[in-house]
């Protein structure tokens, strides 16, 4: 017989519950995810998610809307001041929605934008429609790549300068430069390729999604002052807010962006997860810049001794990272699919990952040659650089000893002991993950 209702209603809160204590017993190293601070988890839960404010503070569709008028316009305050922005648009539900209003605001279908490749780093946000890439599914846009030196890391500028010159004379020249993406272990050359790009009458948009916090702290680079127009992100990486997106800019920007993202891309923004971000945005003015050091030193440390221990990471040439992510060839082990999940059985959450090379050997996403570690939230649990010689330990000890998952899980759940409250944060009376009922 089906479950009933009820049964199936208890068996949701069930596997939520189970999620929680899963991951109080696990090394979370998904570059793309944090840990919120209870402050965050509150703003969440408010009655902010049952209200909808379409429009601008002070314009709205509906009435109702003094209190979140408030708190967005504080929420906007605080981005403009983290990141010394002109203009801040706090509506963007995602990322990806922050990349469609700049693709919305600055470009038309059947335009060129030039992008990482996925295999160099690219978010499948700035990819071709025959990849199903956001920009060229949704947007109609046509996607052309950087050219990307694999020994260094990141792009190559002089590649790219005769690139961009070809696709001129084809009659195909980029409206967007789309600088950022998902693998992201060095600064992009924004200041060196900037003017050339703006030559040529390029909007240049700058995805910080990833070390968005990095470079909130200053530690990272700072695109707005090298150069671009325009800085897009989700709020939940280095950034320690709920899943969200914020676009940032100059004055000039702020007319197309904002009719861009409403009506045109938004109807409800998703206010409690706004207000979430105010949150996140004080508590990173507070606490980024030492977070931002601890998470970039861990990355190196981590990347370093899993160097020593047996692995080929990736970026030794220039100290394998300057974010917070570690990038590491397996397959001397086998592929990054396999590993990810032998990884998981043992409670090290991972992810496997395109590197350079993949697609030239018919390698693809499901089992390619690479896994992509982050420390963003295992920084925000409070590890520091000694463990992170630990994680590089058990991390050998699954994938090149092949040990038991069974003894990993309880080595692994004891080393978690002394990590269950978030750190770089205003309030900490409760556990990062522990599960709060409401029933």
């Amino acid at each position: 017989m089906p479950d009933s209702p009820r049964d199936s209603y208890e068996k949701v809160f069930s596997s939520l519950e189970k999620h929680h204590s899963w991951f109080e017993n696990s090394i979370p190293l998904i570059a793309s995810e944090n840990i919120p601070s209870p402050a965050v988890r509150e703003a969440v839960m408010s009655d902010f998610g049952n209200r909808y404010a379409e429009g601008w503070p002070g314009e709205r569709v509906y009435a109702g809307c003094t209190y979140i008028d408030e708190v967005e316009t504080q929420c906007m305050e605080l981005a403009q001041k983290l990141f010394d922005a002109e203009f801040a648009d706090v509506r963007a539900v995602s990322g990806v929605v922050a990349n469609l209003a700049i693709y919305s605001a600055y470009s038309n279908p059947g335009d060129v934008m030039i992008a990482s490749s996925i295999p160099a780093g690219g978010h499948i946000s700035h990819g071709k429609k025959e990849h199903s890439g956001t920009a060229g599914l949704v947007h109609g846009l046509d996607i052309e790549f950087f050219a990307f030196d694999p020994e260094e890391m990141t792009l190559d500028v002089d590649k790219t300068k005769a690139k961009v010159e070809d696709l001129k004379s084809q009659g195909r020249l980029p409206k967007i430069a789309m600088f950022g993406g998902s693998v992201f272990l060095f600064p992009h050359p924004v200041k060196e390729l900037a003017d050339f790009l703006k030559s040529h009458d390029m909007h240049i948009n700058y995805d910080a999604a990833h070390v968005a916090g990095l470079i909130a702290g200053g530690k990272f680079q700072d695109p707005l002052r090298e150069g671009v127009d325009t800085m897009t992100m989700s709020t939940h990486k280095t950034l320690f807010g709920p899943q969200g997106g914020l676009v940032l800019g100059f004055d000039r920007h702020a007319e197309p962006i904002k009719k861009a993202m409403f009506p045109g891309l938004t109807s409800s923004h998703h206010i409690h997860h706004m207000a979430a971000k105010a949150v996140a945005f004080a508590e990173a003015l507070e606490f980024g810049k030492d977070y931002s050091e601890q998470t970039i030193n861990n990355a190196k440390v981590l990347a370093a001794e899993l160097n020593n221990v047996g692995f080929k990471v990736l970026g030794e040439k220039n100290g394998y990272t300057e974010s917070h992510q570690t990038v590491v060839n397996v397959l001397d082990y086998g592929d990054g699919g396999t590993i990810e999940a032998d990884l998981e059985k043992a409670n090290i959450i991972v992810n496997r990952q395109l590197i350079p090379g993949d697609l030239k050997a018919n390698r693809h996403y499901m089992h390619p040659g690479g896994i992509r570690l982050g420390t963003s939230e295992i920084t925000r649990l409070g590890m520091k650089e000694s463990e992170m010689k630990e994680i590089a330990s058990m991390i050998k000890d699954v994938v090149i000893d092949k040990k038991e998952s069974g003894e990993m899980t309880g080595k692994i759940a004891e080393f978690r002991k002394e990590f269950q409250k978030t750190q770089y944060c205003f309030d900490n009376k409760i556990g990062a993950y522990e599960y709060i009922k409401l029933r």
